[in-house]
């Protein structure tokens, strides 16, 4: 009877101790590799030299891994093709992902800065309370136009891009929510519609502008643009600042009947390997001085309000990149809108795309 007491005991000390054991190792901030940090994100979306002064200070090693849409980032994390620590999705897919189980909840106890951040981003954002993303660029989506290659009156509103003088001469940045966005913009609906009637009415639409499409590109619209390639554009803030400091006969903007202004934010994967890493990255990028080098670099609008200060008064103070409130509330974010109207948009857009080829 001893002997079986004995057993039985050492047999629950055993279990304890493997109980004891999983849960240090499931909270244990690294596992694998502790020496690299993965990051997941966007082409040329962040200063290299800032890269460069993370690894000398934290003396770890990045890889550096970029995606070309928020829905290529979404389907490589959930089939678990791309492990990373970090990743920087825009608002409407934080949402998707958290909706998902694939983020890891953030403690605001290993953060330091959260509260260089404006209060505004927390009012917009669809992660409120900041629980699993932290603001990283904001910016909004436009019009670029060259004053050189236009007669008359320039494009200031979503309904000028069907005017015929434009005929062959207009390129848009590839993003489905982006095309019929703007085409909803321009019937007064709101860019998050999920009216099938509304839908097809922007479709209809963009199909009588396809003569005026000279090419839907993504990064390269920048370098098009900058060499005169096209007299208007449609594409981001950020972009449009760039190739503006190339080509003095551009400008940007906001059309008044409204547009997008979106998020882009940094998120912890749930499969992250590196979680002491990636809060220290995050916290690195927190201080107000590389979040203004990043802006500068960049060209977008950072949401961290104490790197205002360390910014040029020319770029804290333009409008294109830091639009005043009156324009802002114009303005909307773009919603997770789910799968079902996620692919009823993105159907309409690849038909709109066949039917210009």
């Amino acid at each position: 009877m001893r002997r079986l007491q004995s057993l039985f005991i050492g047999i629950l000390g055993i279990i304890v101790l493997l109980a004891f054991v999983i849960m240090h190792l499931e909270s244990s901030d690294t596992t694998d590799d502790k020496g690299t940090l993965i990051i997941y994100n966007w082409g040329d979306y962040i200063d290299p030299d800032l890269l460069s002064k993370f690894e000398k200070e934290s003396g770890l090693k990045i890889i550096y891994e970029t995606f070309d849409s928020n829905e290529a980032m979404f389907t490589k994390i959930k089939q678990g093709g791309t492990p990373c620590d970090i990743a920087v999705p825009s608002e409407y897919m934080i949402s998707k992902m958290q909706k998902q189980s694939l983020l890891y909840k953030l403690d605001h106890s290993r953060l330091a800065g959260l509260d260089n951040i404006s209060k505004f981003f927390f009012k917009h954002s669809s992660d409120r309370l900041n629980i699993y993303s932290i603001p990283y660029f904001w910016g909004t989506l436009g019009i670029v136009y060259n004053d050189q290659m236009i007669k008359g009156k320039p494009p200031l509103h979503w309904r000028d891009l069907w005017d015929l003088k434009y005929k062959n001469n207009i390129m848009l940045i590839d993003g489905a929510r982006d095309v019929l966005g703007f085409g909803l913009k321009s019937l007064g609906y709101s860019i998050n519609s999920k009216d099938k009637e509304q839908l097809q009415q922007v479709a209809d639409k963009l199909e009588k502008m396809t003569p005026n499409v000279k090419a839907i590109v993504a990064d390269e619209i920048k370098m098009y643009m900058a060499q005169n390639e096209a007299a208007v554009a449609v594409t981001y803030s950020g972009e449009a600042t760039e190739i503006i400091e190339h080509n003095r006969h551009l400008h940007y903007v906001i059309p008044s009947e409204g547009s997008n202004y979106w998020f882009d934010d940094i998120v912890i994967p749930k499969a992250a390997k590196n979680i002491k890493g990636a809060y220290q990255f995050i916290n690195f990028i927190l201080r107000p001085e590389n979040a203004a080098q990043n802006a500068e670099y960049i060209g977008y609008a950072t949401p961290n309000e104490k790197a205002l200060q360390f910014l040029p008064k020319n770029v804290r103070e333009d409008p294109k990149v830091y639009p005043d409130e009156k324009v802002l509330n114009t303005l909307e974010v773009y919603q997770d809108l789910g799968a079902k109207w996620l692919e009823i948009y993105n159907n309409l857009y690849l038909e709109f795309k066949m039917y210009r080829n």
